[in-house]
């Protein structure tokens, strides 16, 4: 979502190899850094700042700001801990976590293991309708906080038990060897007291100036539509920022931000517009970089809807969609066609995995539409605000040639508006998506998106075998097990098609002359931690 998570923009290349380092630094100019100024970044406007509601790239990277992980990751996408001083398991099912002293949050407050089970409380308990409420699915007691009509039978997840103001343990229902990992997903920061009004109940306008225990704290209230700014949190004690504050800048076009940068108005823009990646090297010289991503991006079916319920009708769209001519017509060979639904940056990778349906065959496609009763008319909907039109024309474009149908792009104003649409299962067409890694595990591109009740599950897609499949793969006592049982669950994908996987995304982005030393990581944000700013 840490893009991690659903992705707003188009998701720019992933470098046709691999061999890139995982994040691209800028050298960034000449001059002193000051540490005083602050930076500007560009993001779309965020659907949620609540940690436990956040499942977007744009909410991420503003709480990555305001937040402390318990664990981040290193080049090898191995988990080491920050906010924690230990995770371990002698069992992979019962976890005992330990904090750094020293952390406080925003307000004041100390933090302590409370914190965190207050949090996960809220964000598991069902009627609280948390995006992210799946993640906690693995811990013991969830099922009695959910209840599809009426009140659950709990409201405090029976796995989480404080030991004492440092130490608390979680319980998992089944063993998962991964655990670990997850813990450096937005969902499992921590939340104070001030969050709430009552037990289980956040507090009116804390979203619109959400309290962390990361290095910045919030400056003012979330402005929508325009911004959201921090400063350096000083009594922050891990490592410290060189800049004193950050402006996260609102765009509804990547065009005016691409604009912004040139200028030297707007200090970073996380995505190269597709219209400019041809200039984008001559305009911006060595202030153009590139590093490796976690992205993907898909095609998504409202499989729910009857005429979309065939995967033959699923299939034949695939067919008729000329991936490789895409990606070199409007992403100008910047990005990596996909026809798997597991980035190559995650162990367990396989290429090809949907094999014929990832093949362009017009007449077979055409043939395969017409047999299996596809709709005469097929709407594609999009986010206006994320540099998607051109490639959603020419695919328009080309169904229309090769299907005989009637295509048409829709955009939504913001993608936020397109997820809250998604979320109500309002009619939209077939719909484009973008997905960027929670954590660095197959599991977690097979999880939130095809689950039954995974948090990201858009389209509707049920499938009993598949999510037994993945129980047992999050179960498995090893990486190599669980690898075996994620695959034959990618399978399934890849003869339901529930989601049609198009292009593996890299890190496009641009800064201006005043800052240096900027890097992107795999997650889709910005190292707030190493940017400097330029005298």
């Amino acid at each position: 979502m840490q893009v991690r998570r659903l992705a707003a923009w188009a998701a720019l290349p992933l470098a046709v190899t691999l061999g890139l380092a995982a994040c691209g630094g800028s050298g960034g100019g000449a001059g002193e850094s000051n540490p005083d100024a602050a930076v500007r970044i560009e993001i779309a406007e965020p659907q949620h700042l609540v940690p436990t509601n956040t499942n977007e790239t744009s909410g991420s990277q503003v709480l990555a700001a305001l937040f402390s992980p318990l664990v981040d990751y290193d080049a090898e996408n191995k988990p080491y801990e920050v906010a924690a001083e230990s995770v371990t398991s002698s069992d992979n099912t019962t976890w005992t976590i330990k904090l750094k002293p020293g952390y406080t949050f925003h307000n004041g407050e100390a933090v302590t293991a409370d914190n965190y089970l207050d949090a996960w409380n809220y964000g598991a308990y069902g009627p609280n309708g948390q995006n992210s409420s799946y993640f906690f699915e693995k811990i013991a007691g969830y099922a009695d906080l959910q209840a599809e009509s009426g009140t659950p039978k709990a409201k405090t997840l029976s796995g989480l038990q404080k030991v004492d103001d440092l130490t608390f343990t979680v319980t998992l229902t089944e063993p998962y060897s991964e655990f670990k990992t997850m813990l450096g997903y937005t969902t499992f920061y921590p939340m104070p007291k001030a969050a709430f009004s009552a037990p289980g109940v956040l507090a009116d306008g804390y979203e619109q100036a959400p309290i962390g225990q990361g290095p910045f704290r919030m400056k003012g209230t979330w402005q929508h539509d325009a911004k959201v700014e921090v400063e350096q949190y000083d009594a922050f004690p891990g490592t410290k920022p060189k800049v004193a504050g950050v402006e996260f800048r609102i765009y509804q076009q990547l065009t005016a931000a691409y604009a912004d940068v040139l200028s030297d108005n707007l200090d970073v823009i996380k995505t190269i517009p597709t219209e400019n990646l041809s200039t984008a090297s001559t305009d911006l010289g060595d202030r153009f970089q590139q590093s490796s991503a976690s992205s993907l991006q898909v095609l998504a079916f409202p499989t729910f809807q009857k005429e979309f319920s065939n995967p033959d009708v699923r299939k034949a769209i695939s067919m008729a969609i000329d991936r490789d001519e895409i990606t070199k017509s409007i992403f100008k060979d910047s990005q990596q066609p996909a026809r798997s639904f597991v980035s190559p940056v995650v162990a367990g990778y396989r290429e090809n995995t949907i094999g014929a349906a990832g093949e362009f065959d017009p007449a077979k496609a055409r043939a395969m539409y017409t047999a299996a009763g596809g709709p005469a008319k097929i709407q594609l909907s999009y986010n206006g605000d994320g540099g998607h039109k051109d490639w959603i024309d020419a695919t328009c474009n080309q169904l229309t040639a090769n299907l005989g149908v009637e295509c048409v792009g829709n955009a939504e104003p913001k993608f936020a508006d397109l997820l809250t649409k998604l979320k109500a299962k309002e009619s939209v067409g077939l719909f484009r998506m973008g997905w960027v890694m929670d954590y660095p595990s197959m599991e977690n591109y097979l999880g939130p998106l095809y689950s039954s009740n995974g948090s990201s599950n858009y389209y509707g897609y049920a499938n009993p075998e598949f999510d037994k499949l993945l129980a047992e793969g999050a179960s498995a006592p090893n990486e190599e097990e669980a690898i075996k049982k994620y695959q034959q669950a990618e399978d399934l994908l890849a003869k339901d098609l529930p989601v049609i996987p198009l292009r593996y995304g890299q890190n496009n982005f641009g800064h201006s002359t005043k800052v240096k030393n900027v890097e992107m990581d795999l997650f889709d944000r910005v190292d707030l931690l190493k940017i400097e700013t330029v005298e």
